[in-house]
């Protein structure tokens, strides 16, 4: 006979931080019925479960791409496939490129891109740590470069934390 499992604690798919920043950016997409899709290198998928561990998320996050290996980015994003192979998928214009491919593709109002290197060894000639991550709504599209140092799955969680960071300040921009 299989035992129900009752989860008491926090859950595995988000840390306390990145589950903050997610409730904090459904709110505020919700308030303005607007959506959000995500396009994840490094993250693997760890930013659209941070989105989706909030109850409610469905109102606003529309869905995400994992476009782990580099030839994806080009073929379910719209990347520029010259691009890809002249400077890697670890560029600042790449992430850019699948937070705008993604917000266009599913039909969201925000597109959330991370791209990176988590280690533990290099890519595309950028040290390990490397991550950019960009945001891309209708009028424009920042994007962000920063350096992160500890351990694999630390780098990871931090590019989380940084890509949801993000979202919200671009949203918060909106309501002023």
């Amino acid at each position: 006979m299989a035992e129900a499992v009752r989860r008491t604690g926090p859950s595995a798919s988000a840390g306390k931080a990145a589950r903050d920043l997610a409730r904090q950016i459904h709110a505020l997409l919700q308030a303005g019925g607007r959506t959000v899709a995500v396009a994840e290198s490094l993250t693997g998928g760890l930013v659209a479960a941070a989105l989706t561990d909030i109850p409610g998320a469905s109102a606003s996050f529309r869905g995400g791409m994992v476009t782990y290996a580099t030839e994806l980015k080009a073929a379910l994003l719209g990347v520029d496939s010259r691009m890809l192979a002249q400077h890697g998928a670890v560029y600042p214009p790449v992430a850019a490129a699948m937070a705008e491919g993604v917000r266009n593709r599913l039909r969201a109002d925000f597109g959330l891109a991370t791209t990176g290197v988590a280690g533990p060894d290099p890519q595309d000639g950028q040290p390990v740590g490397t991550v950019h991550i960009s945001v891309s709504a209708a009028d424009d599209t920042v994007v962000r470069t920063i350096a992160l140092s500890g351990n694999r799955g630390q780098i990871r969680r931090l590019a989380v934390e940084n890509a949801l960071g993000l979202l919200l300040g671009r949203l918060g921009e909106e309501c002023y």
